[in-house]
């Protein structure tokens, strides 16, 4: 009966209109409305500003393509410094992150002391409150340790959000790895220090990918606290910048607007892509208990 019931199943989509119903019309329509910001981001990016300004021709084509939005952006502005800015902050920010959370993942799923999961259970809770709360006091911290307005600033507060999600997703992974490893390594004389190093991380390394990927693109497109502390246009990140520096009132400059955003955005995306495989493995391996 069982394998009637499947036969049916796999014979559903054997009609081309139930295929364009069930699948070809709704994945083109949801690729449709996930990939056009971007293309409007790009076209933008490229068109002249006569183009971006006349209300006539097709606004959903460029017809003369121009660098100039670029040439602008790069050597007229200080978005490489921004870049720069954007890419120290995400980098330490992701190896603080993923050093405190393999550490808390450790203890808490493979020590088994007391209180383990109501431990793990208020970390992740942490990671549910809104940044928007936080940044007010953590603002009064940064100013009574004279790190306002400099990069150390972004980069000691992001981990408060990064490594609880971090920690949550590496215990599950930690949680997959058979126990029975660790202790024919106790058997054998290993430290504890040992067993994370040699035995855990290599086998955990999809859960560190994913957990790297997760942090490294939240550091990335963070924009609330890198607008709230830092204020000085040499240190702001790539998020902050374009939309403080590229706007003069209320004249908005589309052109270098887009690029910024489309050079911004062009690191994670391939970041991500060669790392794919791995993230949902991780977050597979995350949830799956």
């Amino acid at each position: 009966m069982s394998a009637d019931k499947d036969t049916v199943g796999m014979d559903f989509l054997e009609s081309l209109p139930r295929r364009w119903v069930v699948a070809y019309i709704p994945i083109g329509l949801f690729v449709f409305v996930l990939l056009f910001p971007f293309y409007w981001m790009v076209i933008t990016a490229f068109k002249p500003n006569n183009e971006l300004l006349s209300r006539d021709g097709n606004p959903f084509w460029v017809v003369e393509p121009t660098l100039a939005h670029f040439r602008k952006l790069l050597f007229e502005t200080a978005y490489p410094e921004w870049l720069l800015n954007t890419m120290i902050v995400a980098v330490v920010s992701t190896f603080l992150s993923l050093l405190a959370s393999v550490f808390a993942a450790y203890a808490i799923e493979r020590l088994r002391f007391k209180g383990a999961r109501q431990a793990g259970l208020a970390i992740f809770m942490a990671y549910l409150i809104p940044p928007s709360i936080l940044f007010i006091p953590l603002a009064v911290v940064l100013q009574g340790l004279g790190l306002f307005n400099t990069r150390w600033a972004l980069i000691f507060t992001y981990p408060t959000f990064l490594i609880p999600f971090c920690t949550w997703l590496l215990m599950g992974y930690f949680r997959s790895i058979p126990y029975e490893l660790e202790e024919c390594a106790l058997i054998d004389g290993a430290t504890r220090w040992e067993i994370l190093v040699k035995i855990i991380l290599p086998l955990a390394v999809p859960g560190l990918i994913s957990a790297g990927i997760f942090a490294f693109t939240l550091s990335w497109n963070e924009f609330i606290y890198a607008l709230t502390f830092v204020s000085d246009s040499e240190i702001k990140t790539v998020p902050v910048a374009v939309v403080t520096e590229l706007v003069e009132g209320d004249v908005y400059h589309w052109g270098p607007l887009m690029a910024g955003a489309l050079l911004g955005s062009l690191p994670v995306a391939v970041f991500y892509s060669f790392f794919v495989e791995y993230y949902v493995s991780g977050m597979t391996g995350a949830v799956k208990e």
